[in-house]
């Protein structure tokens, strides 16, 4: 043990650890298309009636969970190829799929790199580029303006909540900021036509060959930081495995963007964005696209908007988050298979208020209200009410 720690207070690298847990306790009006028991909440189901016309869906459920708990690693070492350098590994026990959850999953591994010396001078942080290789987020999920909502979903389906395998670069000068990503996939896959079967799988990006594109303008100030997003998704959506099938090679390509903004100021933080979501399935959104009877594919959006406002000082904290999203391609029918997340939907809106107690030494106390009001052709409302615990360290 004397020797093992000798020899690591040589080492040039140097561990951090930190995470917190947090038991929730949620309870629902009806029940809801979600995932994770539930505990990640889309949208409520929509009306479905028994032989003797009750609802079926109607009526209060409820669970208490802590698969949120994580546990994160950062690893710094000596600056390479010029540039400061680190790793970041975190996972929680969500579990990759619904069928695995409790068991631990891997949210975050990457390796970081950033160059703050130009010519051997050391420059400023508002001057230097950064390179990101392994697991981080989504760049369509803008995580310097993550709704600060308590539940797993995070504001979704309104706001992107995913993380995806990538190679990000990003290059920062006075406040000016341009972010380059091209992504692939595996906890959050695409859906398609696995010989012939309507099914989720990675298979469909990786026979397009092309990675989930994304390019991001932003500007950051004292109080201020917004932007905007573009994305490009292609994929294969029909692929084959077995001899049995026909095999079909044509690719489908979706486009969204974003725009985004933050004001922290003295006592409140005001965050916001608006979405024209084509086809963001795999970001846990809304969206997405239609196979029609000649086997070719069209595109069936959203437009979303969402508003996130806290307190951001004291002990007590309430917060409002509000979301609001339309289908732009409501009532359309004419097509023979559906990918994608909230085609029934008209429309959808979220009211969420919520107060937190600080304790400023790593322990929470939130209770929330979340009311989500669904536009199918009879629409419906789920009124959430949530009680959670966190203790960070």
């Amino acid at each position: 043990m004397g020797l093992m720690g000798s020899v690591w207070a040589q080492s040039p690298f140097s561990l951090e650890w930190h995470g917190f847990v947090n038991p929730h306790y949620y309870a629902d009006s009806r029940a809801v298309v979600g995932g994770r028991e539930d505990m990640m909440l889309f949208f409520p189901k929509p009306i479905v009636l028994d032989s003797l016309g009750r609802d079926i869906n109607d009526g209060w459920q409820a669970d208490m969970l802590a698969i949120t708990a994580r546990l994160g690693l950062r690893v710094k070492g000596p600056d390479m190829l010029g540039a400061r350098t680190s790793a970041y590994v975190e996972g929680d026990f969500t579990g990759a799929t619904n069928a695995t959850i409790n068991n631990l999953r891997l949210r975050h591994a990457y390796i970081q790199m950033d160059w703050l010396k130009r010519y051997g001078v050391e420059v400023p942080p508002s001057l230097h580029h950064t390179l990101i290789v392994g697991q981080y987020w989504y760049p369509m999920v803008i995580h310097e303006i993550m709704p600060m909502t308590n539940p797993l979903n995070m504001g979704a389906p309104f706001h992107c909540y995913a993380r995806q395998p990538q190679v990000r670069y990003e290059w920062i000068s006075h406040g000016f900021n341009v972010v380059a990503a091209a992504c692939w996939q595996l906890d959050n896959m695409s859906q398609g036509l696995l010989n012939d079967i309507p099914t989720s799988s990675t298979l469909f990006a990786r026979h397009s060959l092309v990675p989930e594109l994304n390019l991001q303008l932003r500007y950051l100030t004292k109080h201020f930081f917004f932007g905007a997003a573009a994305n490009l998704k292609t994929i294969q959506p029909q692929v084959t495995t077995a001899a049995t099938v026909l095999q079909h090679t044509d690719s489908y390509s979706s486009f969204s963007w974003s725009l985004f903004g933050r004001y922290n100021g003295p006592g409140f933080t005001v965050k916001a964005q608006a979405l024209l979501n084509n086809s963001l399935y795999e970001g846990c959104s809304l969206g997405g696209y239609l196979m029609l009877a000649d086997s070719s594919f069209q595109d069936w959006h959203f437009n979303t908007v969402w508003l996130d406002v806290e307190k951001n000082t004291g002990h007590w904290r309430p917060g409002l988050f509000l979301g609001y999203a339309r289908n732009l391609d409501y009532g359309n029918a004419d097509f023979v298979h559906c990918f994608g997340r909230g085609h029934d939907l008209e429309y959808l809106w979220r009211v969420q208020p919520r107060l937190t107690y600080k304790t400023l030494t790593g322990l929470d106390f939130t209770a929330e209200a979340e009311y989500t009001y669904a536009g199918y052709d009879k629409p419906v409302g789920n009124l959430r009410l949530s009680l959670s615990m966190v203790y960070s360290f």
